[in-house]
């Protein structure tokens, strides 16, 4: 038995704790409450106080690509041009040998854990790099392994064979912490036939899915209109890909891969309706607000997707279109960028971004049953976030302080399953 004190213990299912604590058992939480109760129970623990800080379910990144560390600023000149960018990144991506690609998703591994982050979903072409690299560390994760460029439904069946494959042989190396799932990875790159065959396969062996969706005004372009620049990579690579004329969201329902709740990484630039779409088919959101800026893809609207009750989680995206892994900084971004919409109707609170930081992303991940809030019987996933830098003095509000006015670098440690992860 094990009980770490702080200052402050933010449940996160429940109202923050002054002078509080959190006892572990093992791999689990045993007990959450004021300080002086929780050492009365177990008077024989040992007790770590970590004194003006802040204790909290570990954060999540639902959605990243740590197998890309090695390219962070790498691409920065040119990500004004997402055709560009995208051309560079595969052009760089197929010059990094295989011990390139692991000693990359170990790297970006490590970022995380020294920011608190306790849980990814990563997304990589190479899964076995990322499944490797959340072993390494210690934490806890879901790796979708990637599809191949593959919009021409001419190929589709080879295509599905192919991930099948890579898919099953990744499923093997799953443990308690690591478990895989797909990504088709957006509506131009995964073709009509493709994302039928996954959707097909994800719903009769329960794979979890994440997919790229209304990330940029040139997907939406292709999808509602049949122009812009992927016309030009189909022409260049004798790719058959006919435009559905709809939005990207409209047209993963009419293939019925909405059906089966996948993780909709980005939905910068959807309607009313896809809201509406996204709600009613029980999927879910990874909000990469800083990505999203970084590209000038624009603004997705956080507020409305809360309003309108779908789950949402916060991701880095890869450092290579944000620099950094720092889900404290994303939840700021997040808010104040919420804030800034100019058809907000409301203020995004400190505690809305904290949530989607911690429960959002478990919820996002289907991992709530094990993570994403401190409670008795629920896994030991743990940040402790310093509060005693003379920026983020005095703390009157302890979640807005942790939002506003904290970010990795002071994260002390963080904790998976019981373990610390010091790094």
């Amino acid at each position: 038995m094990r009980i770490i004190a702080a200052d402050h213990v933010l449940p996160i299912s429940s109202a923050p704790i002054s002078n509080a604590a959190v006892a572990i058992d093992g791999g689990t939480i045993a007990a959450v409450g004021p300080r002086q109760q929780i050492q009365e129970k177990y008077s024989n623990a040992e007790i770590e106080d970590f004194g003006p800080a802040a204790i909290l379910p570990g954060f999540v990144n639902c959605h990243s690509h740590l197998e890309l560390t090695a390219m962070r600023g790498a691409l920065d000149a040119v990500e004004h041009d997402f055709r560009s960018w995208l051309l560079k990144l595969n052009s760089l991506r197929a010059e990094m040998t295989d011990d390139d690609i692991a000693a990359a998703a170990v790297a970006g591994a490590r970022e995380g854990a020294a920011a608190g982050v306790t849980c990814f979903g990563d997304i990589g072409r190479f899964g076995h790099a990322g499944v490797s690299a959340l072993k390494e560390v210690g934490l806890r994760g879901i790796v979708f392994q990637e599809t191949e460029f593959s919009p021409d439904n001419r190929t589709a069946d080879d295509d599905f064979l192919k991930l099948a494959s890579k898919f099953e042989e990744l499923k093997g190396e799953e443990t308690e912490l690591v478990r895989v799932g797909l990504s088709p990875h957006s509506p131009y790159t995964v073709g009509s036939r493709l994302f039928e065959l996954i959707a097909q396969y994800a719903i009769i062996n329960r794979v979890p899915l994440t997919i790229h969706a209304a990330e940029s005004g040139e997907e939406v372009g292709l999808l509602t209109k049949g122009d812009g620049f992927f016309n030009d990579i189909y022409d260049r690579f004798d790719v058959e890909w006919q435009s559905p004329h709809c939005t990207p969201i409209e047209y993963l329902e009419r293939l019925g891969v909405l059906s089966t709740k996948p993780l909709l990484a980005h939905c910068v630039l959807v309607s009313e309706t896809d809201i509406a779409r996204i709600a009613s088919n029980r999927a879910k959101i990874a909000h990469c607000p800083k990505s999203n800026a970084k590209f000038g893809h624009g603004w997705a609207p956080f507020e409305k997707f809360l309003d309108a009750g779908i789950t949402v989680g916060l991701g880095s995206d890869s450092v290579a279109s944000n620099n950094v892994c720092d889900i404290l900084e994303e939840s700021r971004f997040a808010a104040l960028a919420a804030r800034n919409r100019p058809d907000r109707k409301r203020f995004i609170t400190a505690k809305e971004a904290l949530t989607a930081a911690t429960l959002g992303g478990a919820r996002a991940l289907g991992l709530d049953h094990l993570i994403g809030t401190l409670e008795p019987g629920k896994q030991a996933d743990i940040a402790v976030v310093s509060l005693d830098h003379p920026a983020q003095q005095p703390v009157n509000d302890v979640e807005a302080a942790l939002v506003f006015s904290s970010n990795a670098r002071d994260v002390l440690v963080a904790l998976v399953g019981g373990k610390d992860l010091r790094i």
